[in-house]
């Protein structure tokens, strides 16, 4: 239920704009589906996760901007801004504190080696920055109408493989079961 939460603004923006062809109509909508997931969130599980926040708020600040200065190039940098952030943090947060962020969101979900818990992180964290290299270099050399696509499609393609890379790391290295997978 939190995936389809998840994704559901970035879908309803995704229908808004190849219906309207209007970017900035489309935005005003994306915005009003993030609010909603942050309500929705909060009325589920009583509380809005860090990431929704983090999420909410650079979407705010750049999908306002777009709207306010009516530039669409406020957009095209807020995804690339969220992808590094999420990077930046995942090592910042081990090199400051010493502590594995990685292993402190899943860390109840699955027991591993520290070193195992470094991979994972600094591989996530490599994933992100390319997510955010490759959204720029789509919003500036192609289309619009390219770009609104691979939000959609291109942003699940990658965070499935990450995850689908993540799966076949450990279960290699024996850190799963079959039962797991």
């Amino acid at each position: 239920m939190k995936q389809i939460i998840e994704y559901l603004p970035i879908i309803i923006f995704t229908i808004t704009y190849f219906y309207t062809r209007d970017i900035f109509f489309a935005t005003l909508i994306l915005l009003i589906g993030l609010f909603i997931q942050v309500c929705l969130e909060y009325l589920l599980e009583k509380k809005v996760s860090k990431k929704t926040k983090i999420i909410f708020g650079i979407s705010l600040l750049f999908g306002g901007s777009t709207l306010f200065f009516r530039n669409e190039e406020f957009l095209f940098w807020r995804p690339t801004v969220i992808n590094w952030i999420f990077s930046v943090l995942l090592l910042s947060v081990e090199f400051f504190s010493g502590k594995n962020l990685l292993k402190m969101i899943m860390g109840k979900a699955i027991i591993l080696p520290d070193n195992v818990w470094k991979k994972l992180s600094r591989g996530w964290s490599l994933g992100f920055f390319i997510s955010g290299l490759l959204n720029i270099i789509i919003a500036y050399n192609f289309t619009l109408d390219v770009w609104v696509s691979y939000k959609l499609f291109g942003g699940f393609l990658i965070t499935l493989t990450y995850i689908v890379i993540m799966m076949i790391y450990l279960w290699r290295g024996g850190y799963l079961n079959k039962t797991e997978l």
